[in-house]
């Protein structure tokens, strides 16, 4: 018998309630997740020197793409489980996480071997500093190690979401927060281990928490066992698997490369602005966090409704999800604007860091309110099964505008961090414009 304690039905109950109940747990798991890289870069910059805090700046740029690329695909689960869930067929839904767990070993195992292979070229094509190429190297070298721990970690997270658990993800992103804080502690400032110890920090404790989430959900009769046997490919389900998460992982893909391309800009401004941007990027997952965490909820509530045929309750879900992710936005971007120097000063007591972040700071932060718009309509699209959509959109605003601008701001205003910032705000509001007229265009009924 599988265990229904936390099993949340989204298709029945007060609408607000039922999103704030999903997503409360999302985005502390998700703000717990982000603890990850603040914490190293924090740690980092507080007992090591800046090529250091330069080195896992542009370290995490190279790793936060394959952590995109594997959340973007594990999305993908998410949606076939919570559709599966919704049109109560349990055995289709084991199918599907036994499909969804087989791929993805397959899948981490291919990209660790591409990762390990290509780690020095990567970094050679962002400008890497010569003072931080080393450090950069060691640090990535050592996460794309634990690529198959990121993969099962976010594959088991992206299930339980689907199923309609919120919860259990949280609390296992919270053991692996805890263990990673306390190794970072330990290998950097006692062992003196410097950009490695934060990195082997980094996928142990991921690695723990993914053991850990196997043995707890297999104890605690969860709707599918954890065992060999089971992890099994229904050909029918990966095709739907592959059409949902194949998409959604190139958008996530070209919003990362867009984000590189700014690394290699930035770059070359040497490694006072490379930390000074390292830093303002933990800010952006941190402000960005409600956008993100509401974006997963309305995917799962999306896909649950669409499997239970209620149109209507999906549409007030979305202009609920919208209207709490910009109020929450709108604090972290009222801090960018009064005392970016307080933000930096949290990372980085180098002066020279903080007089080259705050010109960034102040013009990168009007992202953390157009991107609401973006992330949480591409929540509701891909949870729609319009994930072509989302794709081309996001690789559009990727490489016909994002990258595009950052070239022209980089040759007309060469050493502006200040113009660089002004690039992300612009490309997001553009983006939202377009996504909320394909949105309000798609049928009201009719949707299965």
């Amino acid at each position: 018998m599988s265990d229904n304690s936390t099993k949340n039905n989204l298709t029945k109950g007060g609408i607000l309630k039922t999103l704030i109940r999903f997503s409360i747990p999302l985005l502390l798991a998700n703000i717990i997740q982000a603890l990850y890289g603040a914490v190293d870069l924090m740690v980092i910059g507080k007992y090591c020197p800046p090529e250091s805090v330069a080195a896992v700046s542009t370290g995490t740029q190279v790793t936060q793409i394959i952590t995109s690329i594997i959340t973007g695909m594990t999305l993908g689960g998410t949606i076939l489980v919570g559709k599966y869930i919704g049109m109560e067929r349990p055995e289709d839904a084991k199918r599907s996480i036994g499909t969804t767990l087989s791929i993805f070993t397959i899948f981490s195992l291919v990209l660790t071997a591409i990762m390990l292979a290509s780690s020095g070229a990567i970094l050679k094509l962002l400008n890497t500093p010569a003072q931080s190429y080393n450090l950069s190297l060691k640090y990535v070298t050592i996460c794309n190690a634990g690529i198959f721990f990121i993969c099962g970690y976010n594959a088991i997270s992206s299930i339980l979401r689907g199923y309609g658990d919120s919860v259990r993800p949280m609390m296992f992103a919270a053991i692996a927060c805890v263990m990673n804080i306390a190794l970072d502690i330990i290998l950097v400032k006692y062992f003196h281990m410097d950009v490695a110890g934060t990195a082997l920090a980094t996928i142990l404790s991921q690695g723990f928490s993914m053991l850990f989430s196997i043995i707890y959900l297999n104890r605690h009769n969860f709707l599918f066992t954890f065992s060999l046997k089971n992890l099994r490919i229904d050909k029918a389900k990966a095709v739907e698997l592959a059409g949902l998460s194949i998409p959604i992982s190139l958008q996530e893909c070209m919003i990362r490369l867009s984000f590189l391309y700014l690394t290699a800009m930035v770059n070359t401004f040497g490694i006072y602005a490379v930390s000074a941007v390292g830093i303002a990027g933990k800010y952006d997952v941190l402000a960005m966090l409600p956008a993100t965490s509401i974006a997963s909820a309305l995917s799962a509530i999306t896909a649950q409704n669409l499997g239970a045929n209620k149109p209507d309750r999906i549409r007030k879900s979305v202009a609920a999800g919208i209207g709490i992710a910009l109020a929450m936005s709108a604090c972290f971007f009222a801090w960018a604007q009064l005392s970016p120097s307080s933000m930096i000063k949290i990372f980085a007591d180098d002066e020279k860091i903080i007089e080259a972040g705050i010109p960034f700071f102040r013009a990168c932060s009007y992202d953390y309110l157009a991107v609401v718009f973006v992330f949480c309509l591409n929540g509701f699209l891909n949870g729609y099964s319009k994930t072509i959509f989302t794709m081309i959109s996001s690789c559009f605003g990727a490489l016909a505008l994002r990258m595009p601008l950052l070239y022209l701001v980089s040759h007309f205003f060469p050493d502006s961090l200040s113009m660089l910032g002004c690039v992300a705000p612009t490309v997001s509001g553009i983006m939202a414009v377009y996504t909320i007229i394909y949105s309000l265009k798609l049928p009201a009924v009719g949707v299965r």
